[in-house]
């Protein structure tokens, strides 16, 4: 089976970590979830963000989800594919270098890469998708544009996949978005 990376950061939607990194790794994937300026057992939080019926989603405090690998020691030769969870935590990780490189260098590699949500923020910031067909929260479908994609407008519980680039509008895609990833990996 293949071995994941999941970078994540605080205030990460709950939902779009929590379950990947459950799923993934009970159809036998390792999946292994690191965060900047953050090590191993060292916690990071997560908001959940709910569909209340208000022009954009509501947002709650979630849990706490101890990190199981060390940032530093990344090496991106060493893992299959990526995924990003969105949530607020994308909007900042957009900041570290060191992030926008590791997106860069799975995508060089032809690694898959799966986003969902606000992640394709990161997608966007390394310069990764142009040409490409991406989903993303309607929110960020401008910064998808701008980066050279064309947004793909789905509903809430569907995904798509473009070369190697499975992405999702938020959470309710789990289904759709894990098992294209899975056909990717498989």
């Amino acid at each position: 089976m293949a071995r994941i990376l999941i970078i994540a950061g605080d205030f990460v939607e709950d939902y779009e970590l929590m379950v990947p990194f459950q799923a993934l790794q009970m159809v036998g994937h390792q999946v292994e979830v690191v965060c900047p300026g953050k090590q191993v057992g060292e916690t990071i939080k997560t908001a959940i963000h709910d569909f209340e019926g208000d022009q954009t989603y509501t947002e709650k405090a979630g849990h706490l989800f101890s990190l199981n690998a060390d940032f530093t020691q990344v090496d991106v030769n060493q893992f299959d594919a990526l995924v990003i969870p969105g949530g607020r935590a994308p909007e900042y990780l957009r900041l570290d270098s060191r992030v926008i490189e590791i997106v860069q260098s799975f995508a060089a590699q032809q690694k898959p890469i799966a986003a969902i949500c606000h992640g394709a923020q990161l997608l966007a910031a390394a310069r990764v998708i142009e040409g490409k067909s991406i989903s993303a929260y309607p929110a960020c479908a401008p910064e998808v544009s701008l980066a050279g994609a064309s947004y793909v407008e789905l509903e809430m519980d569907q995904a798509t996949t473009d070369g190697i680039f499975v992405t999702a509008p938020a959470w309710p895609a789990h289904p759709a978005w894990l098992a294209q990833l899975h056909a990717l990996l498989s």
